[in-house]
């Protein structure tokens, strides 16, 4: 029944320890492209750019308006009338609660033939607007997936650094039963014991802050891909790191991929049809105006002889109307200058991001030039690390050498572990923001 109770205990913790998903790296991407909020929010902007263009072809149709009206009304009048047979005796007539009646409608259409082509400039802007959106959206597509790259392994690093810090735990806690044992037997002293303890509780509270970290770090690629704060899953162990990348394949073409220059490059194109939208003001506009009116008047008495007392009036006129600019103090010129100044910003703008994405390419292949140098040779350390502690620690065990020694060793191999952990990480880093700049990520 022991025996019984024990398989049990033991198959549920392995199922417990399965359960914990497994998160790769492709997952993390994918959920951030459905769920992170930066990509939604540009998607939305980027509706609203669509929405506009497919609207634009309203600019070339007629604007048509219908109103109608209703009145009625009830006055006490008085008029005094000059006198028409030589008496010199003014006649007035009363009346009081005087109704009318007052309805009309009308349909009015203006259509605008002819306003320097604004119209036509409009629209194109329309469409350059819809793919500014679209480049929008692709650049910070690029850009989160940069971040979740550099969180995900940013989380491996730190599960690879806490398992390095659990093999200095073993160390010590082989170091403390070695010192008890000296201890025991009469060959070692009190002072080793202690600091083998001391530097056992040392590397746990770096564990626990390890551990904490890795959390912390989670809960923010959850941020990252739209999962739910304190959702837990495991990451893959390892960094796979591509080392034949060649710097002329990111120093050359790279305005034709990276997205920011694209879009700095759509802004410019943007801002050259503002200047002829503004051109346009400095043409005459044409129009073509025509309505349907309705009206209709109706009193229930008749006050005057000399006037109707119901009055209708119904009819469709149309005509042309053209407007010519010829002087409003200067303002079109101004709204012209500034658009033309709007280009000469644009193309500004898109030099700097130029020379900024250029040197920040030559930055980054140095950087993941060195990193790499540092991987290979960091590499072959670990294992002169591992071989120095291995004959330290028997040494040890023999008592042929101090608990120094062995700490020296120690302290040597921790130091490794930790450059050759933080080399990778940086290789990848590099790596990744070399892709990044490029606009290959999403590939």
């Amino acid at each position: 029944m022991k025996y019984i109770l024990i398989l049990f205990i033991g198959c549920g913790v392995v199922i417990q320890t399965n359960a914990q998903q497994l998160l790769t790296l492709e997952d993390a991407i994918s959920a951030a492209l459905k769920s992170n909020y930066d990509i939604l929010m540009s998607r939305t902007d980027s509706t609203g750019y669509a929405l506009n263009r497919y609207y634009s072809f309203g600019a070339f149709l007629p604007q048509l308006n219908g109103g109608a009206s209703a009145v009625w009304t009830g006055n006490d009048q008085r008029l005094k009338f000059v006198s028409r047979d030589g008496t010199g005796k003014d006649s007035i007539v009363t009346r009081n609660g005087v109704k009318t009646v007052a309805l009309s409608y009308s349909v009015n259409l203006s259509w605008t033939l002819f306003d320097g082509m604004r119209m036509f400039a409009t629209r194109e802007k329309m469409y350059e607007l819809e793919r500014l959106g679209a480049l929008e959206v692709k650049n910070q597509m690029i850009n989160s997936i940069a971040a979740v790259i550099k969180g995900y392994f940013n989380i491996v690093q730190q599960k690879q650094q806490l398992k390095a810090i659990e093999e200095q735990m073993s160390i010590d806690e082989e170091r403390i039963k070695l010192a008890d044992k000296k201890l025991s037997v009469g060959l070692g002293s009190k002072p080793e014991l202690l600091q083998a303890r001391v530097d056992w509780n040392a590397q746990k509270a770096l564990q626990l802050q390890q551990i904490t970290l890795i959390a912390q770090l989670r809960d923010q690629l959850n941020q990252l891909i739209g999962f739910k704060t304190g959702s837990v899953y495991e990451v893959n162990d390892s960094i796979p790191i591509n080392t034949s990348l060649q710097f002329g394949d990111f120093s050359q073409h790279f305005e034709e991929t990276n997205t920011a220059l694209l879009y700095a490059s759509k802004n410019i194109d943007v801002a050259k049809l503002a200047v002829k939208e503004q051109k346009a003001g400095l043409l005459p506009t044409l129009q073509f105006n025509s309505s349907y009116n309705y009206g209709q008047t109706n009193n229930n008495v008749s006050v005057n002889l000399n006037q109707p007392f119901y009055n209708q009036n119904k009819g469709f006129n149309y005509g042309f109307g053209l407007n010519v600019p010829i002087l409003n103090g200067f303002n079109q010129r101004r709204l012209i200058k500034q658009a033309e100044n709007t280009v000469q910003y644009q193309q500004l703008n898109y030099n700097n991001q130029r020379s900024q994405i250029d040197v920040g390419i030559s930055n980054a292949f140095k950087s993941y030039e060195v990193e790499k140098q540092l991987l290979t040779l960091e590499q072959d350390n670990i294992a002169l690390a591992e071989e120095n502690v291995m004959i330290a620690r028997e040494r040890f065990r023999q008592g042929v050498s101090t608990y120094l020694e062995l700490r020296e060793a120690q302290k040597s191999l921790q130091d490794a572990y930790n450059r050759l952990i933080a080399a990778r990480y940086n290789t990848k880093v590099a790596e990744t923001e070399l892709l990044r700049l490029k606009g290959d990520l999403l590939k």
